[in-house]
């Protein structure tokens, strides 16, 4: 049996080998379900590699921080003594102090799960508990750290001028609770979280819907979403209805329509709305929460994403055709909008997966929340500059608690929720991530065995407890030419049509070992509206230009308490030209020494380095080119 048809017979491998399109949905393929489900943290680990040694960094900054310091005010407010001082920065400001708390409770339960850890689980209960007391010293439910007590909320609900954003804040304690009992099982989270939404309920059932979404308007998180999980954990009908009135008909609406009014929107206010759209329409099957989701999440990635898939300039969303002046920027791409846009995409995907989606994902996993990570202290940052000549900002350990600097924790400490994913039948791979799956369900275990991005290839070798029949689905990445597989050493598939999943569909057996090579060519990524202004990118990663550290004295890379920095380490320095002379990339991109290390020349006769932006720190960068 020599030729490629035998070899596919003797393998046992279906004759389907199924190429998704973006936009299709997975099981249109094979007849099957059309949705996704992630697996539970618990089922994934990370092996060695850069996403690991992000997660160690997480957990040391984690495990430094003082929960009491935390607890500060949410034990003022409930009438008990606080057992250690406020931290600094946000958390002893108006805008929304207890909001980090949320973050952290959210993080240690994620990282508990990640790594079955018990010092983060007793974190966890640390929390958990002090939040139960708080709640049973002030009896009426809510449990808050505002310097005010409950004034800003009722302020809110009243139509008053507020001094900060209350319901966004209480949306990451609501969450932090939540995940507390998704992923760390803590008995008293559901409980607290259900007394906590009672409170709510009450206090939201005066007001018409035209008072309602009048509140809306001022930012609130991810209400809607966190209402709808807890509707699903417990079945109550008045959580439902008080997520689906946090619905901001000001947004829903024209996204349904199929309309794009965000210019001159703040943008992560806006992103967990949609969100939450997307956690309801699953829950109640509304078709335009559907298009709205799906329909925005089109307008942001296609239309007003940067190369690294962050978006926005100081924080809000700007005119496409008005692109080329904010690459010029310092405070593009603020990170929580990247973390809250990886949440969306995670959601559309499980709903209806598609390659389109995983790619962003990667994309965004490299080039936005790994870049966001300072290799030496774990701190986050909170814009990442596209200006040419400026360097990253990252936060301080006590005294930031930026939004970023909370959405950082949480970023960090599950990093393996979305290499996997599973329907029925099938197991998609849709990150190429050194890791472990335990697919406890089918008595099958996968080991991702890989030094990508730094080689352009993976291999997955499969461990079922018996022979088991199983589809198992490779994201053929947009950006990649050609994708082959071999099987066991031998030969097995070539795919030459990126942007889809190619299927092997064949009965396992116990060490199988699939070895997939995925060739990384250079591209060039142009800004929106603005061909001659592009990026360098090869493969999913981008590329920038080293520009060095000159100016920057050591600590001068660390943000100021309120992470809003205007022009520090401003630069006037303009956009490298890069001299392509009618040459092709590779020409004059050439790689040198060490992976994904390359030097260009500019067009003043300069060399210049480049390398993966996701490695650059405490240095002036530039992440695009000014190219004829």
């Amino acid at each position: 049996m020599n030729t490629r048809r035998d070899f596919l017979a003797s393998a046992g491998v279906a004759p389907l080998l199924a190429a998704m399109a973006p936009g299709a949905q997975a099981g249109e393929s094979a007849g099957r379900s059309t949705g996704a489900g992630a697996f539970p943290l618990s089922s994934v680990r990370l092996l060695p590699g850069p996403f690991e040694a992000a997660r160690v960094l997480g957990a040391t900054y984690l495990l430094s921080l003082n929960a009491d310091r935390l607890l500060h005010g949410f034990r003022t407010n409930a009438g008990l003594a606080p057992k250690a001082p406020r931290y600094g920065g946000w958390e002893s400001q108006e805008l929304c102090p207890g909001h980090t708390l949320g973050h952290y409770l959210s993080a240690c339960s994620l990282m508990s799960a990640s790594t079955g850890r018990e010092d983060f689980r007793q974190r966890v209960n640390h929390v958990v508990d002090e939040l139960h007391n708080c709640q049973q010293a002030a009896r009426s439910g809510l449990v808050c750290a505002f310097p005010d007590g409950d004034a800003q909320l009722q302020n809110a609900l009243a139509g008053r001028p507020v001094t900060g954003v209350p319901w966004y804040t209480m949306h990451k304690i609501m969450a932090g609770l939540h995940d507390a009992h998704v992923h760390a099982a803590h008995p008293q989270a559901l409980p607290v979280l259900a007394r906590l939404a009672d409170w709510m309920v009450d206090v939201t059932e005066r007001l018409d819907e035209q008072q309602f979404q009048k509140m809306l308007d001022l930012e609130h998180g991810g209400m809607n979403e966190v209402l709808a999980n807890l509707h699903a954990l417990t079945a109550d009908a008045r959580y439902l209805r008080l997520a689906q009135r946090f619905n901001h008909r000001a947004l829903l609406d024209p996204l349904a329509e199929g309309r794009d009014t965000l210019d001159g929107l703040h943008s992560n206010t806006q992103i967990p709305k949609v969100i939450g759209f997307a956690r309801l329409a699953q829950t109640t099957g509304d078709e335009r929460l559907v298009r709205a989701a799906r329909y925005f999440w089109g307008s942001v990635v296609e239309k007003r994403s940067f190369a690294t898939g962050g978006n926005g300039d100081g924080e809000h969303f700007f005119p496409v055709e008005e692109t080329r002046k904010h690459v010029s920027s310092g405070r593009t791409m603020e990170t929580c909008c990247t973390y809250n846009m990886l949440r969306l995409t995670r959601s559309l995907f499980g709903a209806a997966p598609s390659a389109a989606y995983a790619d962003y994902h990667e994309l965004a996993l490299f080039n936005g929340i790994l870049a966001s990570q300072d290799p030496d202290s774990g701190m986050s940052t909170y814009f990442q500059p596209a200006g040419p000549s400026r360097p990253k900002l990252y936060g301080s350990p006590e005294r930031a608690f930026w939004c970023c600097t909370g959405t950082g924790m949480e970023s960090f400490a599950k990093l393996g929720d979305s290499i996997y994913f599973h329907d029925a039948q099938a197991l998609y791979v849709n990150l190429f991530v050194s890791s472990s799956l335990d697919w406890r369900e089918q008595q099958v275990r996968l080991r991702q065995t890989t030094a990508f991005p730094d080689e352009a290839r993976t291999r997955l070798s499969v461990h079922p407890a018996r022979p088991t029949r199983l589809a198992l689905r490779l994201r053929h990445p947009g950006w990649c030419p050609r994708l082959t597989v071999r099987l066991n050493g031998r030969p097995l598939l070539d795919s030459t049509d990126p942007g889809r999943y190619v299927e092997i569909d064949r009965l396992w057996r116990d060490g199988d070992v699939l070895d997939v090579d995925l060739p990384m060519p250079l591209r060039m990524q142009p800004l929106p509206r603005a061909p001659d202004v592009a990026a360098v990118i090869v493969g999913p990663i981008v590329l920038a230009a080293r520009l060095g550290a000159q100016g920057i004295a050591p600590g001068d890379d660390v943000g100021p308490d309120n992470g809003f920095w205007g022009h520090r380490l401003e630069s006037k320095a303009p956009l490298p030209r890069l001299a392509l002379h009618g040459r092709a990339l590779e020409e004059v991109v050439r790689p040198v020494g060490a992976p994904l290390s390359f030097r260009a020349r500019s067009a003043a006769g300069q060399e210049i380095s480049l390398a993966p932006f996701h490695r650059i720190a405490h240095e002036r960068y530039s992440l695009y080119w000014q190219v004829a």
